[in-house]
């Protein structure tokens, strides 16, 4: 079929709003390169261990949006059969594969780190994870670096509670497999987050 310069420049603009709204959509993305999530795990009430997730996908819009999505697959506990364990009886990944946070960051603190400013705040944040959504309040530092670059990290531990995910019995099968007396369901989480502009 033929096509008229009339409905070639339609379609040139239809493409040209699509690659402006994305674009604006994802002011920063994130650099899985250089960020992490870590949780600590405590097992028999004295053994801590920290572990981490390997795949992290997100952005920042222009006017303040935040979604981050957690891979639960991605998990690194620096023991294959224990990732597994994790994904399998934990977080069952066959079913509930992300988790997802959500946030909204007011646009006078992403005008003041453009600029390369740090900025100390506290942001309320709904978490999605395992079939459940709950809301926490996180303490964290956001720092502008300079040539696009944005860092977004923990000010202290935030607090993550099994049984409010429906995650309690995962937990217990765990503890149940690995033979051990205790797994604490109260879980630390810290995050370094670094996101870069292509503007």
């Amino acid at each position: 079929m033929k096509m008229t310069h009339g409905r070639l420049l339609r379609v040139l603009a239809s493409c040209a709003f699509l690659f402006w709204a994305c674009s604006a959509k994802a002011q920063w993305e994130i650099d899985g390169t250089r960020s992490a999530v870590n949780f600590v795990s405590i097992k028999n009430n004295s053994v801590a261990e920290i572990h981490s997730f390997a795949s992290l996908l997100g952005y920042v819009s222009v006017d303040g949006k935040v979604q981050l999505t957690i891979s639960l697959d991605s998990v690194k506990t620096l023991i294959d059969i224990r990732d597994q364990r994790m994904r399998e009886l934990l977080f069952e990944t066959a079913t509930f594969p992300a988790a997802t946070i959500t946030a909204a960051i007011d646009p006078a603190v992403l005008a003041a780190i453009a600029k390369g400013g740090t900025v100390l705040t506290e942001v309320p944040v709904t978490l999605s994870l395992h079939g459940k959504e709950r809301s926490l309040t996180v303490p964290m530092a956001v720092v502008g670096e300079g040539g696009g670059r944005m860092q977004v990290y923990s000010l202290r531990p935030v607090i993550v509670n099994a049984a409010d995910f429906g995650l309690d019995a995962g937990v217990a099968a765990l503890q149940k497999v690995a033979g051990l007396q205790a797994i604490s369901t109260a879980v630390p989480v810290t995050f370094n987050l670094a996101f870069s502009s292509g503007k």
